[in-house]
Order: structure tokens, then C-alpha cells, then sequence
């Protein structure tokens, strides 16, 4: 496994759940953090912990980033942030998601357009402002989150299983164009986790916490992804909990 210290980071929806996780797993990993999140009090919240992970030099191994990663202009801005600050971006990790449990009739025109828009649009204009970036460093690493709503469907989720499914076709395009460049691209698929996604009054019904996964789980199984050695991809990733009875 490669030596990840120093090495800059671009983790969205990193205000809670998975994207948290996932910030905190790199930060202790040495890892520089550019924490980006739509919510200012959730990045709020994670400061301290990042300061936690870093240890003494927190001024220097992250970025707190308020970003809606559906706004063209936003992303643009954010990761012209992280170059100034770091000089770099050899990962960028896309967990930020919403979605509405509405039916398909239900489910208004609004609705579905802000789920596509964050879930698909947002790691769209990401990748696209990183790669340059990354191009001209000598490669990197995308890391895009799907669901294993991505491989099957089930009812009143017609607009985030569309958002996963086209995020699956994105990263295998970016995977393609970024080959010559050493760019990487990997689409994890996440089980049930136990974060706060669940926690929206639409969802009537709601998933026995005992059978989630912990988030922290799923973050190792991204390092482990973006710690793979040169020459090598691990092209997609399905963890799900070993109690999830969902799957297959």
C-alpha cells in the first residue's frame, strides 16, 4: 500500500455520516483534508475532531469547505480553495446524496431534478474541475459513492436509484479518460449505513439500526481503495453489512 502522508484530499458531504467518516479515516492516515459540506454547523462539528486526528498542525492539514456541490460556480471556487492552500489534489471522494422515499407519482419535478443535481450533477462538476489539477500532477484518484440502490431497485426510490445508477456510467467514462493520465476511478457501492440519511420524515419505514453498517467500516474500505499501488485500480467495490438482508 502506497504512503498516503501529504497527500490532499477532497471529501464532500463530509459533515456527517459516511463523508465524516471518511474525512476523519484519511486525517488520521496523515492525509491533508479539504472537508466540504452544504451545512456549515455540521462542519462546524467536525472540526474539532479533525483537530483530534491531525494533532498540532491543524492550521496546515485541513480545509473546512461550505459547498453545494451542485453549483457550478461553488465547485469552482472550492477547489481553486484547496489548490491555493495545498498545491495539489490527488484524491477527491464524492459521498454527499440526498433523496426523497416518495413514490413515482408523488415524487414532484423539483424534487427529482435536486436529487440528480446533487447526487449526480455534483460529482459531475467535481471530477471535471479536479482533473485538470490532477492531470497535471501526474494522476490521482476519483472515488465516487453509488448504493447498492446502483445494482437493484425497489420502490419509491425512482429518483436516487436513476442518480446511482448514471454515477456508476460517470466514473466508468472518468475511469476510461482518465487512464492515460493516471487518474483512477472507483464507484463504491455502501449497504445500510447508520448515519442520519435515514433520519427524513418521507421514510415511513425505517431499517433496524442493528442490521447498519457503521460508516467508519465503509471509510476503511475507501482507503483501502485509495491506497492501492500504482498500477492497480480496484474499479468498483461493494461492502455491505454482513446482517443486511437486502442482498443479494
Amino acid at each position: 500500500m502506497v504512503d498516503m502522508r501529504d497527500r490532499v484530499a477532497i471529501v464532500t458531504g463530509a459533515g456527517s455520516g459516511l463523508g465524516a467518516a471518511t474525512a476523519l479515516a484519511l486525517a488520521r492516515r496523515g492525509v491533508r483534508v479539504a472537508a466540504a459540506d452544504v451545512s456549515q454547523p455540521r462542519l462546524g462539528a467536525l472540526a474539532g475532531q479533525l483537530q483530534a486526528a491531525t494533532g498540532a498542525e491543524t492550521a496546515a492539514r485541513y480545509l473546512l469547505l461550505p459547498l453545494d456541490v451542485s453549483s457550478a460556480g461553488q465547485v469552482e471556487a472550492a477547489v481553486n480553495q484547496v489548490v491555493s492552500t495545498f498545491g495539489r489534489i490527488d484524491y477527491l471522494v464524492n459521498c454527499a446524496g440526498i433523496d426523497y422515499t416518495l413514490s413515482l407519482t408523488d415524487l414532484s419535478v423539483e424534487q427529482f431534478d435536486r436529487v440528480l443535481a446533487v447526487n449526480l450533477r455534483g460529482p459531475f462538476l467535481l471530477s471535471r474541475q479536479v482533473f485538470p489539477v490532477m492531470r497535471a500532477g501526474g494522476g490521482g484518484h476519483i472515488v465516487n459513492v453509488a448504493s447498492t440502490a446502483a445494482i437493484r431497485t425497489w420502490a419509491n426510490a425512482s429518483a436516487y436509484t436513476a442518480s446511482k445508477f448514471g454515477l456508476v456510467g460517470l466514473t466508468r467514462a472518468i475511469g476510461v479518460e482518465g487512464r492515460p493520465h493516471n487518474i483512477r476511478a472507483t464507484t463504491v457501492f455502501p449497504g445500510g449505513m447508520a448515519t442520519n440519511f435515514f433520519d427524513r420524515p418521507d421514510l415511513e419505514i425505517k431499517p433496524d439500526p442493528e442490521k447498519l453498517n457503521d460508516p467508519a467500516n465503509v471509510a476503511e474500505a475507501i482507503v483501502f481503495v485509495l491506497a492501492q499501488p500504482a498500477g492497480s485500480v480496484v474499479q468498483e467495490m461493494l461492502v455491505t453489512p454482513l446482517t443486511e438482508t437486502s442482498w443479494p
